[in-house]
């Protein structure tokens, strides 16, 4: 008979006490530990028979204990489900609706991305690290306006640009301005970071101009003068191959550049006629423009003498230059009394009039009845 058989004989007729009997009689439920006793029963000769004793020797046998042996058998405590807890199934369930709310989570985030898509994080840079395009086309008197100095105090009053500039990175960890020269030359003069994404693919050249003039015109803040500068310089540069090829590029029309450029193309003499280039608008280009082509020597000669006088209004310097200010292009007219010359009328290249009198001609008895004639002529 093999062990194991043995082993199953002997142990067949064991029982496990009742709860309610031997040492777990009266044992309050949730105890920590639980003691059982083994009992085997006692063979023939009155001594146990102790599982794997068969066969042994006297010697052992000798040694093995009274009439019975406990046995200590110890169980895992029995811990109560605390208050509250889900059974398995349960488990599942809020597992599942906590999935199912990261999903919707998830689903809400992915959305919110999109609306980012194609964006650049912005950051703070020092405007000393920051340098203007090789292409900026602000004039320096467009820094000096009183719009510029309302939108410089705007920015400080909010800390900084609220709208980022556009910049590519350069060399020596450096960066160049694509566009937002003015809130760059504001932020720079207050001495506070300017607010920049950056490019993170390279930029060429071509990218960079276009960038640069979509932004101006949708702000519609440039000058008629520096747009034209602008257009100038890139096809004198050789980015473009024609006025027609750029007008292509940047999506505008072909009447547009070419008008543009025709405030570009104004002689210096006659841009410093005026208070500041920018003053400069199609329309006076225009006028300009077609004086010289009928007679550029004599607006070349009217606009020589008109840098010498007091700036005015564009529009006055405009007329006094293509000769429409009354009596711009007159040399002058005498006045002749009875039997001779009494004086002269004369305009300077702003259309002011003088009217200079011999002497002796005016005095005390006829002063009051020349300047009468002439507030009666001017009031008809």
């Amino acid at each position: 008979m093999s062990a194991r058989d043995r082993l199953s004989k002997l142990t067949a007729d064991l029982t496990i006490p009742s709860p309610t009997t031997g040492a777990l009689a009266g044992a309050a439920p949730g105890v920590d530990d639980t003691e059982l006793e083994t009992r085997f029963p006692a063979d023939a000769s009155g001594s146990p028979e102790v599982p794997g004793d068969a066969g042994a020797p006297q010697a052992i046998r000798d040694e093995t204990p009274p009439p019975f042996k406990t046995v200590e058998t110890r169980f895992p405590a029995v811990q109560p489900r605390p208050v509250g807890r889900r059974t398995g199934p349960g488990d599942m369930l809020a597992f599942r609706g906590r999935l199912l709310e990261v999903e919707g989570e998830t689903t809400a985030l992915r959305d919110r991305l999109k609306e980012f898509e194609g964006s650049l994080p912005t950051r703070k840079l020092d405007p000393a690290c920051v340098v203007p395009s090789r292409w900026a086309n602000r004039h320096d008197a467009s820094f000096q306006t009183p719009a510029f100095a309302r939108f410089k105090s705007d920015i400080e009053q909010a800390g900084g640009n609220v709208q980022a500039i556009l910049v590519r990175p350069i060399a020596d960890g450096r960066y160049e301005v694509v566009f937002g020269h003015r809130r760059h030359r504001a932020c720079s003069e207050l001495g506070i970071p300017v607010s920049a994404a950056i490019a993170d693919e390279a930029m060429p050249d071509a990218e960079l101009f276009a960038a640069m003039d979509r932004e101006n015109r949708e702000r519609a803040d440039l000058s008629a003068w520096e747009q034209g500068t602008m257009y100038a310089r890139a096809l004198e540069e050789g980015m473009f191959p024609s006025q027609r090829r750029l007008a292509e590029a940047l999506g505008v029309s072909h009447t547009w550049v070419r008008k543009a450029l025709a405030v570009a193309e104004l002689p210096d003499s006659l841009l410093q006629c005026f208070r500041s280039p920018i003053e400069v608008d199609y329309r006076h280009a225009e006028e300009l423009n077609s004086a010289l082509q009928q007679d550029r020597k004599g607006v070349l000669r009217r606009a020589e003498k008109l840098r010498q006088s007091d700036r005015m209004s564009a529009s006055s310097v405009v007329a006094a230059l293509t000769g429409k200010q009354r009596g711009a292009a007159a040399e002058g007219r005498e006045i002749r009394g009875k039997d001779a010359v009494v004086g002269r009328l004369t305009w300077d290249a702003r259309g002011q009039a003088t009217i200079r009198l011999q002497p002796g001609v005016a005095h005390d008895k006829n002063i009051d009845a020349v300047l009468s004639a002439v507030v009666a002529a001017l009031a008809n």
